[in-house]
């Protein structure tokens, strides 16, 4: 991990580290992947309260090794997204915890993120599969994902927020 990319115009520096999701910039990410998803889901702002609870009931510290990766993307230093890589099973990961901040959608960060969460299944995980789980209202989440290869397949799991499971096998 780690690697530098530069973007087309070659002003801005890109980087995609691995940190502990409990590392500030990690817990900064993950607090506002939290605050846009429950925002979404009840269509409207949502409180602290509710993003602490939900950090309670859906722990990241799993996202380390031997069970899982954390990574993000660095914009000139900067943390601009987060991804998560965990360990399903012998030979299967799952992607979680996808976010890019606002001010840098749109600028290639999700991909540099897939790419290296793929890597760190292969690399630490040695998993020849990913699977990941969204929600239906999350669209440009699920356009995102087919763009990248993941098809659509029958349920992994139950979590109460998914609607459409993906999988992706790694070559």
């Amino acid at each position: 991990m780690g690697r530098v990319n530069v973007n087309a115009d070659h002003t801005a520096r890109w980087e995609t580290v691995a940190l502990a999701p409990g590392h500030p910039e990690a817990y900064a990410l993950l607090r506002e992947y939290y605050t846009e998803l429950v925002a979404r889901y009840y269509a409207r702002p949502a409180t602290a309260s509710e993003v602490d609870q939900v950090l309670l009931e859906e722990p990241s510290d799993d996202l380390v090794a031997p069970t899982g990766h954390f990574l993000v993307a660095r914009r000139d230093g900067a943390p601009v997204g987060c991804l998560g890589v965990r360990a399903l099973d012998r030979d299967t990961a799952e992607l979680t915890r996808m976010f890019v901040r606002a001010d840098a959608r749109g600028q290639g960060v999700a991909g540099r993120l897939i790419a290296a969460g793929e890597r760190a299944a292969r690399e630490v995980l040695d998993a020849s599969a990913l699977r990941l789980d969204t929600r239906k209202d999350l669209v440009e989440a699920r356009a995102l994902y087919a763009k990248h290869g993941y098809r659509e397949i029958p349920a992994y799991n139950d979590s109460q927020y998914a609607d459409h499971w993906f999988e992706k096998k790694l070559v």
